[in-house]
């Protein structure tokens, strides 16, 4: 049974399944909301920079259209060697993003917001996970993109599958962070928003 902790509306403001999944395991009850914003960097703009401007403008933008509301933002980029690895799309580019990893770390950068128009409460957190790959052959990689058909994440893979055998190593504070919601801090900033949680 949902907890009912909190007199305002809950809402996640993303249309990533993944996220939903996730925000489910905190009990409390929330509606989705699908932000309409343009998600592409601005001239100059860094990966850090773009990843908490995203998380704040999805937050924001579903704020403005339910004003009582505490919503949820969030993004996630991958960098590896400098450049954003986004979703790949086709099983070919998550084939080509896979080989790329081999024997390679990658980060990814998780970013969430908490805000709400009516009280002006706001939240902001990042959490890093670091994703060592192990050396991959050709077989592996296409054996793998055809069981969990990863082509809709960030690095062509899925920690909480099968994709976890691709790996050497993980590191965050957050377990839950490379999946695209960092759940113990989303915890620590919905406490402070005034929802009881365990």
């Amino acid at each position: 049974m949902p907890l009912q902790s909190h007199k305002r509306t809950l809402i996640l403001a993303s249309t990533s399944p993944y996220r939903k999944l996730l925000l489910q395991r905190l009990q409390l009850p929330f509606e989705v909301y699908a932000p309409n914003i343009d998600e592409s960097a601005v001239a100059g703009e860094q990966p850090l920079e773009l990843v908490k401007r995203l998380a704040l403008e999805k937050s924001r933008s579903a704020a403005r259209q339910f004003p009582t509301a505490m919503v949820i933002g969030s993004d996630q980029i991958a960098v590896c060697e400098g450049e954003i690895v986004g979703k790949p799309g086709t099983v070919g580019n998550a084939c080509k993003q896979l080989a790329s990893f081999s024997g390679q770390c990658v980060v990814f950068h998780s970013a969430f917001a908490i805000c709400c128009e009516e009280n002006d409460f706001l939240f902001e957190q990042m959490v890093d996970t670091e994703v060592c790959f192990r050396q991959l052959t050709r077989p592996e990689i296409q054996r793998y993109v055809e069981l969990d058909n990863p082509i809709d994440c960030a690095g062509s893979f899925k920690s909480e599958a099968a994709g976890v055998s691709l790996l050497d190593s993980m590191t965050s504070s957050d377990p839950t962070a490379i999946i695209g919601l960092p759940l113990i801090t989303l915890s620590r900033a919905l406490r402070q928003a005034g929802f009881d949680l365990p």
